[in-house]
């Protein structure tokens, strides 16, 4: 009975098996497609699906003045996202602004939150691979702020003691593969990594110098003793890899605004008004 049984169930199972297939071939094969073809359009917000949904959806920081904060009153200021806003009225759809850490913006765009980070991100080899960068609209290098009391004005000074970074920034980078004797205390956000260096939890802070700038014109007790270390580098808009309908508009976007002389505008009103007289429009704007 129980050899008869297996028998059985094997022929029972074969069957249901085949039959399973056949269903499978004949009555599913256009949802599968359909599911298939859903994940596609909703993998890549190309300038025609963003159109149609009417918003664009834009990483951006909120703790990172003058580039992209929220204000006294609650609102959303900044160089990038005076940007970000002229962005999307040129596109006619209305922002969207999705807040993002240094160390999630490349997250935000592979896993579909974000349609295009403006958020002071520079392009960097390592980047370039995951993500794909439009034309930069801006120029920058990595600066070292340390107490006036106890200066750093070399990077000899930095061997064997703690540097505050943020973490996926390309002064982390930088450090990590050309300074590897300086020993790299790292954050989430700009607010930590400031705080920690007010607590004196490393004798120096390493960032984009543009904005350590702009920050120690309202912290006396600091200076950039470092003014420019490493290569100079490049800030630029990132859109998911592949998406080459919002890189090849993002392309023209820049290009436009530039010979209409926005970034000349919005250097003088985001900009200048926070940074000292260190810092000339040249050294940030790109012609």
């Amino acid at each position: 009975m129980k050899k008869f049984g297996f028998k059985k169930l094997g022929l029972f199972l074969g069957i249901a098996a085949s039959l399973a297939l056949v269903l499978s071939g004949c009555g599913s094969s256009s949802k599968s497609s359909s599911s298939a073809s859903s994940t596609k359009s909703t993998s890549q917000s190309t300038v025609q699906q963003i159109k149609k949904r009417g918003t664009i959806r834009i990483a951006v920081f909120g703790d990172l003045p003058p580039y992209g904060w929220v204000n006294k009153q609650g609102q959303r200021v900044g160089y990038d996202l005076t940007l970000a806003r002229q962005i999307a009225k040129d596109l006619k759809v209305k922002p969207k602004f999705v807040q993002v850490n240094a160390n999630n913006r490349v997250d935000a765009l592979n896993s579909n939150k974000v349609d295009l980070v403006l958020a002071n991100f520079t392009v960097t080899p390592e980047r370039k691979q995951v993500v794909d960068f439009a034309s930069p609209y801006m120029k920058v290098s990595v600066g070292v702020v340390s107490p006036k009391s106890q200066p750093i004005t070399k990077a000899s000074q930095l061997q064997g003691k703690n540097l505050i970074v943020t973490k996926g920034t390309t002064a982390e980078n930088y450090f990590t593969s050309k300074q590897p004797n300086v020993k790299l205390l790292k954050f989430d956000s700009k607010t930590q990594q400031f705080n920690a260096l007010k607590n004196n939890r490393g004798v120096a802070l390493a960032d984009d110098n543009s904005y350590l700038y702009a920050w120690v014109k309202d912290q006396p007790k600091y200076t950039v003793g470092i003014k420019s270390i490493g290569p100079k580098q490049y800030i630029a808009p990132a859109v998911k890899k592949g998406n080459k309908s919002l890189l090849n508009w993002t392309n023209k976007e820049v290009t436009s605004l530039n010979n209409k002389g926005f970034f000349d505008k919005d250097y003088n009103s985001q900009l200048k008004p926070y940074f000292g007289k260190e810092v000339k429009p040249s050294d940030i704007v790109i012609k």
